[in-house]
Parts: structure tokens; C-alpha cells; sequence
């Protein structure tokens, strides 16, 4: 991280006013939380949490060979996207390894919008700017263009509904569509990183913060709530949902990372990766990587990122993220293990903390699937 000032979303003054606690995130200063991360978690959970997720790396691609680019620049199948709708998919090292995971939109024939990681953005713009050299098509940092606000939880579609004549019925999950939210013009995208139903809005810095007080407005009779960046990932933990930088790096590919199905081999042409994925994949199929898993505690210690996953006195695998539950009341962990360890209902697993080998259960993923 550079040692520079950190940046500002549009909604800077908005938070300090909520009185929130702020932090440093991918160099930006973003709230962590307002109050409680408990509560704000559990409004998510059973009414509706409101996020200034503005620190997200917006990069358009147009052109007429933007399809066939995006394609040759990741490893999903870009093409194939109708208009309207969103893919989640990964960009990855020609060695295979992960460079992000990302959601692209289809706003329109051409043009198409990459969200990336705070974290990643430049190492994604910069990677897709360098892959493009021999396409038609133009890659351009937005990352200016946008403020990114999220609306969470069970409540937000009555909310939303209150303040636009879009068609939220008929917008499903992993789509946008361009419509007007509190007379602000935003693209609304329906994905969400919480494991509850919600929105996503894409609206110009300048019309951040009215959209901001409409929504607050809005929801202030059914318990929406501001929440910071905390609950968000205690949220996306109990969703089983990756982070980069904990369950995905470049170290991993996505075979590794039991996220094989985001590699699509029958797409047309070559792709960043193609050779060095196929070779993983096959590794995969004869000697199983280590396996993504959930473990919830006996006990009350929260395991961390980094500790060590232990059974018999031998070291079986890694934490990758750990945080107390708000809604399973324990603490929990993703962990990569070896595959012998892996099934949901293994015990005799522990995580070694500070020396300590605290007793886990091994859990299929995700902890938490809200109820349709």
C-alpha cells in the first residue's frame, strides 16, 4: 500500500457524521462500523443493512471486439453473457494463478463493466490494458465515474421498490438494468456479497449522498441501518463466499481453490492461463488439492487467517478466515485442508491457537443460506 493520503469516497462526510469508525482499506478510508458489528450484522440478516461499498474497481470495455477480448483476457466465458446480466468470473496469471475474482456486467453489446477487488484494481487494469493490445476494444478506468452504494438484506426490495419504477421483480440474480432510483440514474445490479437478497447501485460521487439519505429515509421504518466493512465480511464468512487476499491468491488456482467451474475450456479460442489451468485441472482430477471448508468451534477462541489446522499432532491445512458468527453464536473459519480431512462431520480436527489446539468440526460450506 502506498504511503500516500488515503482516498475519500463521495460519502466521506456522510459516515464521519454517523459517527463511524473509519479504517485504511486498499488505501482508501472506509467506515468499519457505526455501532455495533453485531447489530449491524444482524439487521442484514433480518431487516436491511445500506453499505458505501465506492471503493470497488470500476474498469469499461468497449469496442467491437470487447466480447472476444474479455474472453481472451479471463477465464470465463464472457461472450456468452446476455445483455443486462452479470457473470462472476476470475482473471488469472498466464502460470494459472489468481489475480482476482470479478464481476462483469453486459450493460449493452459492446461495452461491458469489470468490477474488481479495492485491493486489485490497478493489477486488473493494468493486466486487462496490456491484454487487449491486439483487440478492438478500449479498457478505461472508471474507477472516478462511480460511487457504489449497497442496500442488503430481506428488506431492501420493499425499500428499493419505494424509490424506483425499475422492475426489481423481473431483475434476477446476477443482473442490472439502468432505471432511476430517488430521481438519481443508477445501474441496478442485483448480486450482493452477504448472502441475503440486495442491491447493488452504480450512480455518479456527485449523486451519492442524496441517493445515501433517500435510501436511509426509506428504510427508517422497517430497521435499515449503515453498515461498515466488519459486518460485511462477518456476513460474506457465514455466506462461504471467497475474499481475495484470504481464500484466493496468486499462489492458488481457481482448481485450487475448489472454484474450477469459473474456467470454461469449450470457450472459443486461447485465454490467459489456458495451458497452466488445463494442467492444473488435470492434477486436480488425479490428486486432490486441499479443500476449502467451514469449521465451527467447540469452544469460544476465534481462530485467524494464517493458524495452522491440525489433526493427530500433524499440520492438515491453513485458516484462511475467522471471525466470531453472529448467527450461529460460535466462532467460525474457512480453512483449506487436505482432502482425507474434508468431509463435513470429520472431527478430531483442531486449530492451533497460540498453542493451543482448539477443537473444530468440519462443516460443509456455506454456514449460513438464507431461506427463499
Amino acid at each position: 500500500m502506498s504511503s500516500s493520503a488515503p482516498r475519500h469516497t463521495a460519502l466521506d462526510a456522510v459516515h464521519r457524521s454517523l459517527g463511524a469508525t473509519m479504517t485504511d482499506f486498499a488505501g482508501w478510508d472506509m467506515p468499519l462500523r457505526y455501532g455495533s458489528e453485531r447489530d449491524e450484522h444482524l439487521a442484514v440478516r433480518t431487516k436491511a443493512g445500506l453499505f458505501d461499498l465506492s471503493h470497488m474497481g470500476e474498469i469499461t470495455v468497449t469496442g467491437a471486439e470487447a466480447a472476444a477480448f474479455l474472453n481472451f483476457a479471463l477465464v470465463g466465458n464472457i461472450a456468452s453473457v446476455g445483455v443486462g446480466r452479470a457473470r462472476y468470473t476470475m482473471i488469472c496469471q498466464a502460470d494459472g494463478g489468481i489475480l482476482d475474482d470479478l464481476i462483469v456486467y453486459r450493460l449493452a453489446e459492446t461495452e461491458y463493466m469489470v468490477v474488481a477487488n479495492a485491493s486489485n484494481a490497478q493489477v486488473v487494469l493494468d493486466a486487462l490494458t496490456e491484454r487487449a493490445a491486439d483487440f478492438d476494444a478500449e479498457v478505461r478506468d472508471d474507477r472516478d465515474a462511480y460511487a457504489l452504494i449497497a442496500v442488503q438484506g430481506p428488506e431492501s426490495p420493499g425499500i428499493l421498490k419505494s424509490l424506483t419504477d425499475a422492475d426489481l421483480d423481473g431483475l434476477k440474480y446476477y443482473a442490472g438494468l439502468p432505471g432511476t432510483v430517488a430521481g438519481v440514474p443508477a445501474l441496478i445490479a442485483r448480486t450482493g456479497y452477504t448472502g441475503e437478497d440486495g442491491f447493488e447501485l452504480f450512480v455518479k460521487p456527485e449523486h451519492a449522498v442524496e441517493l445515501w439519505q433517500a435510501l436511509t429515509k426509506a428504510g427508517e421504518g422497517v430497521g435499515l441501518v449503515p453498515c461498515g466493512l466488519s459486518c460485511r465480511d462477518t456476513l460474506r464468512l457465514e455466506a462461504g463466499m471467497p475474499l481475495y487476499g484470504h481464500e484466493l491468491t496468486t499462489s492458488l488456482t481457481p482448481f485450487d481453490a475448489g472454484l474450477g467451474r469459473v474456467v470454461k475450456f469449450e470457450k472459443e479460442g486461447d485465454f490467459v492461463g489456458r495451458e497452466a489451468l488445463t494442467r492444473a485441472a488435470a492434477r486436480a482430477e488425479e490428486n486432490p488439492p486441499r479443500v476449502l471448508v467451514g469449521l465451527v468451534a467447540e469452544g469460544r477462541r476465534v481462530p485467524r487467517a494464517g493458524y495452522a489446522v491440525v489433526a493427530g499432532g500433524e499440520v492438515i491445512g491453513e485458516v484462511t478466515s475467522g471471525a466470531p458468527s453472529p448467527t450461529l453464536g460460535k466462532p467460525i473459519a474457512m480453512a483449506y485442508v487436505d482432502a482425507a480431512h474434508a468431509a463435513p462431520g470429520t472431527e478430531g480436527v483442531g486449530v492451533d491457537i497460540r498453542g493451543t489446539h482448539e477443537a473444530y468440526r468440519v462443516v460443509a460450506l456455506p454456514f449460513y443460506k438464507r431461506q427463499k
